[in-house]
């Protein structure tokens, strides 16, 4: 019989440096004044209200000079590493599991790039035991918090004991000034820099919610919707305007899998963990699931103070959810899209 699992803590944290969107906008002027649609025109996801501001890796007037792709990702690296050691102090202290329990660790990044991994440093940094197994993800993208947790998730059950899980993405630092697309505006509109982590333990271990199970999915032909592509100047970033009318189109039917893979029906889902790709994202989300203002707040909220985070962002808003406990015995349902194009979801009980 397998083992049951339970989150027993979420950290969250951002870098230091903080930016509304009216200075964000000032500097994206800057970057892409002479735009043939004109910039005006093209900027209009600058004065989403829904968009307030957003922590940066670097202060703001770094992004004002040109870097080299050696020079982001030496950052990437450096600021990567100080916050993923933070965050992962943090959740194992509120989970109450000491460094030489854990027996997993989860990473997923996509925004730079380190051989040997960067899960290789942190480990040491935490004190965490050397012959920890190490799931190193790269390339989920947006996707990567909520695949990072339902893969900790088989690896509690299997071994029986805690695993950590970390979602580290610095997207300010993929900026390419040189790439004039509506793709690279809209990133520079929305994208911001944070990290997640979580601590998963054996369900008689501590209190905390259950993750009962997940599902995954890849959509065929789906590639060209999201993702990088490798210029001299490192990741350009690559998404299609039609990801709404895709979640508008699919997400129903993958939600309603995920729950039905688990022995529960998709009407008990109470709670949405989901990642807040954006407003349209949202409002697509809302259209989609028919969901009521108050189960998709939490989102909005992450969205307004962070931006999105990529792979961290959705255990932002479960953080966000768990700090109202909610009633036990409740359905959620934690959800992401990224790249692939691919969906990852696991459901919860209160």
């Amino acid at each position: 019989m397998s083992t049951g699992v339970r989150l027993a803590a979420v950290a969250c944290v951002t870098p230091p440096y903080s930016v509304a969107q009216h200075e964000a906008k000032a500097v994206a002027e800057q970057w892409f004044r002479g735009h043939p649609a004109g910039f005006d025109r093209v900027a209009r996801v600058f004065h989403h209200p829904a968009l307030r501001r957003r922590q940066l890796a670097r202060p703001l007037a770094w992004y004002t000079r040109h870097h080299s792709f050696v020079d982001k990702n030496a950052a990437y690296c450096e600021v990567a590493l100080d916050l993923m050691a933070q965050a992962g102090g943090e959740a194992l202290a509120r989970a109450q599991v000491a460094p030489n329990e854990v027996a997993s660790l989860v990473v997923a990044t996509s925004t730079g790039v380190s051989t040997p991994s960067l899960d290789a440093t942190l480990l040491q940094r935490l004190d965490l035991p050397r012959s920890i197994a190490r799931v190193p993800l790269w390339g989920l993208g947006c996707a990567g918090g909520a695949a990072a947790l339902a893969r900790a998730m088989l690896l509690v059950r299997g071994t029986g004991r805690p695993a950590l899980v970390v979602a580290a993405e610095f997207c300010s630092l993929t900026f390419v000034a040189e790439d004039k697309s509506p793709a690279n505006m809209v990133a520079t509109a929305i994208f911001g820099d944070g990290v997640a982590a979580a601590v998963l333990v054996p369900s008689a271990r501590a209190p905390g919610i259950e993750l009962l199970g997940s599902l995954a999915r890849v959509f065929d032909d789906s590639q060209d919707m999201m993702g990088w592509d490798v210029v001299p100047e490192g990741f350009k970033v690559r998404f299609a305007p039609s990801i709404p009318r895709f979640v508008r189109r699919e997400t129903a039917g993958f939600f309603s899998a995920t729950c039905r893979a688990v022995g529960v029906e998709p009407n008990d889902v109470v709670h949405y963990a989901l990642h807040p790709g954006g407003p349209k994202v949202l409002e697509a989300y809302t259209d989609a699931m028919a969901l009521r203002e108050e189960q998709i707040a939490d989102a909005w909220a992450v969205l307004a103070d962070h931006g999105n985070m990529s792979g961290p962002t959705v255990l932002f808003v479960l953080d966000k959810l768990l700090r109202r406990p909610p009633p036990p015995g409740q359905v959620g349902l934690l959800a992401a899209l990224g790249p692939g194009f691919a969906a990852e979801a696991t459901v919860f009980r209160t």
